[in-house]
């Protein structure tokens, strides 16, 4: 039991700003993905990352289905993709500029950097899966990143 409500740990916890990250992957031939700022640099040797999906998300099942996902992280002028990429059902490709990896999961056009993985183990905790994911390619342009502070979108002043 604890001394707070869940609108009580929403607020506290969004006093941490995130950068936004949109975790993509192929079903079926199909790109597929979405909006993700739960994600972090989890281990240095061997090169591994973790993001945390929410177990309701309807993107997530088709995102992993073949263990092979790109994190791309978006630049500050991508709060638009970031909004449709939160969506449920929506076709989230809809104009929306990519090219495969080598790993066959989708990279958007203009993200700030890209990371593509291999799913390695996927933890349930609470409402949402831990995905631990290890890296085989990555790259980033100069830019400056899209943040989420306390349930909104902004960018980064120096």
């Amino acid at each position: 039991m604890t001394g707070f409500d869940q609108g009580e740990f929403r607020t506290v916890l969004g006093h941490f700003a995130s950068g936004v990250a949109l975790v993509t992957g192929m079903h079926r031939g199909h790109p597929s993905g979405f909006t993700c700022q739960s994600f972090f640099s989890l281990s240095l040797a061997p090169p591994l990352v973790a993001f945390a999906p929410g177990k309701a998300s309807q993107s997530w099942p088709r995102v992993s289905s073949t263990s092979q996902v790109c994190v791309n992280i978006l630049a500050s002028d991508q709060e638009a993709l970031a909004r449709v990429f939160s969506q449920s059902g929506a076709d989230k490709f809809a104009g929306v500029g990519w090219s495969p990896a080598a790993n066959g999961a989708p990279r958007l056009h203009g993200a700030l950097a890209w990371i593509d993985c291999a799913i390695e183990q996927v933890h349930e905790h609470g409402d949402h899966y831990l995905v631990v994911a290890r890296v085989s390619d990555l790259d980033s342009r100069p830019g400056q990143p899209l943040l989420f502070y306390r349930a909104g979108f902004g960018n980064f002043s120096p």
